[in-house]
């Protein structure tokens, strides 16, 4: 019985080991939350793209909303999480500690949720792909990958669903709309903005003069 325990975390360990080398060249052929997103709306629109047909400006606003410091850190942001933590305990609004890197770890390899086991699992595969992927690939699986509607993942897809057009030709307000959903893209619409909606979206118009990705 033993031996065959073995054998099966010995099996999973290669899978795993096999998906991440795979995934340093491939975008993934689905996700778990992606079939979620399937199963719930009945749609999974999606049109996974280069780095390079992305262009510049939703790059930046993704960035400047989500994760300003994620060319200097190493896949974790311990000041984000250390303020997180702080208004968390002053039961204040729940506010995430997770960088682009985290997040595309739980979108890619996971499921979504709060579970400390899940969040251990973000961590170890965090830690591989800043080693294994890089910056640049990390960035780019993150925006084919990211949920950015109702049935809707990665920016192509999300550019065609809110402004009918590619990634590429979003102006700089189109780009920071689009930012502007995450992290809740269920909830928010940039057709028909809120008031806080509107506010993010200036200030990440603003954040984004900032952002530099060299």
């Amino acid at each position: 019985m033993w031996k065959k325990i073995k054998q099966l975390i010995f099996i999973i360990l290669i899978l795993n080991v096999v998906f991440i080398v795979w995934g340093r060249f491939f975008n993934p052929p689905i996700t778990i939350t992606q079939i979620g997103g399937l199963l719930e709306y009945g749609k999974l629109q999606r049109d996974y793209i280069s780095s390079d047909e992305m262009g510049d400006k939703v790059k930046k606003a993704v960035i400047a909303s989500e994760d300003q410091n994620f060319f200097v850190h190493d896949g974790f942001d311990y000041k984000a999480i250390e303020r997180a933590m702080k208004s968390n305990e002053k039961g204040k609004k729940l506010r995430g500690g997770s960088t682009i890197s985290q997040q595309t770890a739980k979108n890619i390899f996971l499921w979504q949720g709060r579970s400390w086991f899940r969040k251990g699992l973000e961590a170890f595969y965090t830690f591989i792909i800043e080693k294994i992927w890089g910056k640049d690939i990390i960035l780019e699986r993150y925006l084919n990958s990211i949920e950015m509607g109702q049935g809707v993942f990665g920016i192509e897809a999300a550019s065609q669903y809110y402004f009918k057009k590619h990634a590429k030709d979003l102006t700089t307000s189109e780009a920071a709309w689009i930012a502007a959903v995450l992290p809740n893209p269920k909830k928010y619409d940039p057709n028909n903005p809120s008031a806080y909606l509107s506010r993010k979206h200036n200030w990440i118009m603003r954040q984004m003069r900032n952002i530099s990705l060299k």
